[in-house]
């Protein structure tokens, strides 16, 4: 709240502005957002109502003056959001702008009561803004006074309500912050609404890296979108993503609600390259080959695909089912519900690496026999289990279908870089 001096001017009390002309960033009724645009004026004078009649008769000061300077030292002044606004994006900045006045008395409170806004005063008094956003789902009320050059206050009161819950749109990151995983592991951002601002969505987060890698977004569809550098992260490293999209529109009338900083670390460098034509699994770590196990890998009617992949979650003891691939009883391949240790998966279509069952252990290193997945020995497979992890890189080389698509869990290395920064958004 600002007080001006006004020496000893007289000020008349109890004029009501009664014309107001805004413009600004707004809500129409339908949850379209309207365009930033600077506010519009409007003229004290231009309602006659508005007017005391003492002053519109009152004889000029300056009879000499022009009609063009006596219009230009009339009083002005602008506000964002209009009057009576609904559905308000809470990032708006609300603000005063006046002409030939100075502001003063200023409060914007939730009507329901609450604290109210904080917001600066220019040094010259003749502009206001609000220093906070908004609240959503809040109607506010908007008080303030304005000063003429003659003294005349000039008071004006004004509410608006911010946009409804059911407009709110959020996003979560995977991994989790302050999570530890591997070289390999992609930024997941998901969106709780559909995104069609995409470019505006991606300006409003920022990722950078401890190692100074830069990266790039690649969408897998309108609610998810992945992030990463040209490289596998650097070993040790510190990955922070800067989520400013309170207000930010996502489209279809969607904003998001809020604003953080999260981040996560890799450990050192994990990778296992598993070979069709030798059929063998050679471990790496640090880029130091460190142990070697027999598999075996899918048949030709369930190969298993080429490629880069990203160990998505581990168990040490879960539950196959023919079912969840898609095969039903009577089929040549269909098996009975069977529990399997060590596993660790590599892929949403089914694919694990895992301890293979008893009757499989004895062809590995020889023949294929799985349904796409990397069966390995209880040592090979619990050693696997132990050492990697979300985020750690396995590679399939040297069979005949692939590879592993971007989306079929985290199939992102397979993407050229080109192809990845290639990708056009709206």
């Amino acid at each position: 709240m600002s007080n001006f001096s006004q020496g000893d001017q007289p000020r008349r009390r109890g004029w009501k502005v009664a014309a107001l002309v805004t413009a600004g960033v707004l809500v129409a009724g339908g949850g379209a957002v309207g365009a930033l645009t600077a506010p519009s004026w409007a003229n004290f004078g231009s309602d006659p109502d508005a007017t005391p009649a003492a002053e519109a008769t009152a004889p000029s000061s300056s009879a000499t003056a022009s009609a063009a300077d006596e219009a230009a030292e009339k009083p002005t002044f602008g506000v964002t959001p209009t009057d009576g606004a609904t559905a308000v994006n809470p990032a708006t900045v609300v603000e005063i702008k006046a002409e030939h006045s100075s502001i003063e008395d200023v409060r914007l409170a939730p009507v329901g009561g609450g604290v109210p806004v904080e917001g600066t005063l220019s040094d010259d008094g003749t502009s206001w803004k609000a220093d906070a956003p908004l609240s959503f789902a809040t109607e506010y009320e908007f008080e303030f006074v304005l000063v003429d050059a003659s003294g005349t206050e000039h008071r004006r009161a004004q509410t608006f309500t911010t946009v409804q819950p059911a407009n709110e749109a959020n996003a979560w990151m995977y991994p989790a912050d302050g999570s530890t995983v591997g070289t390999g592991q992609a930024v997941e951002l998901t969106f709780s609404e559909p995104v069609t601002n995409k470019a505006e969505v991606e300006k409003a987060i920022t990722i950078t890296s401890s190692s100074g890698q830069k990266g790039d977004f690649y969408w897998l569809n309108d609610t998810k979108v992945r992030y990463r550098a040209e490289e596998y992260w650097a070993p040790h490293s510190t990955i922070t993503v800067d989520v400013k999209l309170f207000g930010v529109e996502f489209g279809n009338g969607m904003i998001g609600n809020f604003n953080d900083t999260w981040s996560f670390k890799t450990h050192n460098n994990r990778l296992a390259v598993v070979d069709n034509a030798t059929k063998e699994m050679q471990v790496f770590i640090d880029g130091k080959l460190e142990r070697t196990f027999p598999v075996t890998l899918g048949t030709e009617e369930w190969p298993s695909f080429y490629g880069k992949y990203t160990v998505m979650e581990q168990y040490e003891r879960t539950r196959f089912s023919a079912e969840s691939i898609g095969l039903e009883r009577g089929d040549p391949a269909y098996y009975e519900a069977t529990d399997v240790n060590w596993a660790s998966r590599i892929s949403n279509g089914g694919a694990f690496v895992h301890e293979a069952l008893p009757a499989a252990q004895s062809v590995l290193g020889v023949s294929n026999v799985s349904h796409g997945c990397v069966g390995m020995s209880p040592e090979g497979a619990k050693y696997f289990y132990d050492v990697f992890g979300p985020g750690d890189m396995l590679e399939i080389r040297n069979t005949d279908t692939g590879p592993v698509q971007v989306w079929d869990g985290f199939g992102d290395w397979n993407v050229p870089w080109s192809e990845w920064t290639g990708q056009q958004v709206s």
